[in-house]
């Protein structure tokens, strides 16, 4: 482990809950902490990882500001575990799942809303939101780093949920959706100072300039998507880094330049997480890892106080005439895949997409003014002779439950996720599901002489068990 920067340290003396010491000594044990937070829409009885936890800590603990995050004992190997790639489960960082009390605690979620997570990639974030969601609520996911864009899509299609966009956009590209979402989250880029302990490599790039360097990027980011947030519409803010400039300083710039007021949250003693104020009074709440089990992380939670309430120009055209819909030819085809639930089925590329119905005007507004990655779910190609199911199908939560499919045994599992061929005693023959312990892994086609396999390539396990 490397020395911690003398000027992070300094720059840290004085601000609530700092203990230079302690903050030391836990940098350098080395030891890592490892949790997951479960998919409520996918649940498995006896999670098997779970239960590895138990026989060695005597029961699963409970990540305590998370309704369904976990603690492991020890980092196993989820790339060899079925159940990580059906989407049961998300592998994210502790403290970042107090994102979970952010939004419960300052946003109505009993009604529909309309949620923007700026900076989604990986997808952690915005699989804690879309499980948090009613139905009829809209998660627009946005990355704008291009190369980082296809592990986030992975990730939202394992998670299985209908009610989400992809996007790849500039922050000031959603200016374009004036007073649109309800809640804007914006885990911010930052120096990075709160990952130190799981990545020590960080260190050597730390710097003060840096340091002022995220803080102007961030100042940029939080004004471009600013108009974008509605009267009364929340943003979350939160960054991976202790420095007072990127945290506390940021919510002062916010409620003085953008006419915001802070939304105080209510933490429990034993949470140990350390509730902060800015020079305005602005509340914040930091994470420190001599201090609770998980990394570095600071969150604040901030309402607009100007302008409205969204409506459409009458004037601008939508978009609609873009949205090509199903014929009912291949509708009626589409249908036998998929559950009896209100979705709006439309075409793209001479694929069919499935979506709420009650989401189908927030797509064609979403298209109007973005640039569109995914929407909905992927249900595959209507065809004369057959209907060719997709990947993202089967691991969806729309899925016809009464499909054929086919259980495999963990080894059998790991040879269909290694993209190898997988020998079945099914007298099925056409399109099935595969699935382990309950939980839907992709499709295989059944013939008489073999057993094709198509899961995606560019998903196969690569690396050898061990």
């Amino acid at each position: 482990m490397h020395s911690l920067p003398k000027e992070l340290l300094s720059s840290l003396a004085g601000l609530p809950g700092f203990n230079a010491t302690s903050f030391q000594e836990v940098h350098a044990d080395g030891r890592q902490v490892t949790s997951i937070r479960l998919n409520p829409a996918k649940p498995v009885d006896g999670l098997p990882v779970l239960q590895d936890a138990s026989r060695m800590a005597g029961s699963p603990v409970k990540v305590p500001w998370s309704s369904m995050g976990y603690y492991l004992a020890e980092r196993p190997s989820f790339v060899f575990d079925p159940l990580f790639h059906a989407g049961t489960y998300y592998v994210q960082e502790a403290s970042s799942m107090f994102l979970e009390q952010a939004i419960r605690q300052t946003t109505d979620l009993g009604r529909p809303l309309r949620v923007l997570d700026l900076c989604a990639a990986p997808g952690g974030k915005s699989t804690l939101l879309q499980s948090l969601l009613g139905p009829d609520s809209l998660l627009v996911s946005n990355e704008v780093i291009r190369n980082r864009v296809n592990v986030l899509q992975e990730n939202l299609v394992k998670w299985g949920a209908a009610n989400t966009v992809v996007t790849s956009n500039d922050p000031r590209d959603f200016q374009r959706l004036e007073n649109y979402f309800d809640v804007i989250v914006v885990d911010a880029p930052c120096s990075g100072s709160g990952l130190f302990r799981r990545d020590p490599a960080a260190i050597a790039e730390w710097s003060l300039e840096n340091v002022q360097l995220c803080r102007q990027r961030q100042q940029r980011i939080l004004a471009d998507c600013w108009p974008a947030l509605r009267q009364e519409g929340i943003l979350v803010y939160s960054t991976c880094s202790y420095s007072r400039e990127e945290d506390e300083e940021i919510l002062d710039w916010m409620m003085e330049e953008l006419d915001a007021s802070s939304c105080r949250l209510r933490t429990e003693p034993e949470w140990n997480i350390v509730e902060t104020t800015g020079k305005k009074g602005g509340w914040g709440y930091r994470c420190y890892p001599d201090r609770l089990q998980g990394e570095g992380f600071f969150i604040g939670c901030l309402q607009k106080n100007d302008g409205a309430n969204y409506s459409w120009p009458r004037n601008k055209k939508t978009g609609a005439g873009q949205l090509v819909r199903l014929g009912r030819k291949e509708e009626e085809q589409v249908r036998n895949w998929v559950q009896p639930a209100p979705l709006f089925f439309f075409q793209h590329q001479e694929h069919s997409y499935g979506l709420p119905l009650s989401l189908a005007e927030d797509l064609a507004i979403l298209q109007s003014s973005c640039y569109l990655k995914r929407a909905g779910v992927l249900l595959g190609k209507p065809g004369a002779r057959e209907f060719i199911p997709e990947h993202e199908l089967a691991l969806s939560v729309v899925i016809n439950h009464d499909l054929p499919a086919i259980p495999l045994s963990r080894e059998q599992a790991i040879q269909y996720l290694r993209k190898e061929e997988v020998h079945t005693d099914s007298a099925h023959r056409g399109w099935a599901l595969v699935q382990y312990e309950g939980q839907n892994l992709g499709w295989v086609k059944v013939l008489p002489n073999r057993c094709n396999n198509y899961y995606p390539k560019e998903w196969r396990i690569l690396k050898r068990d061990d």
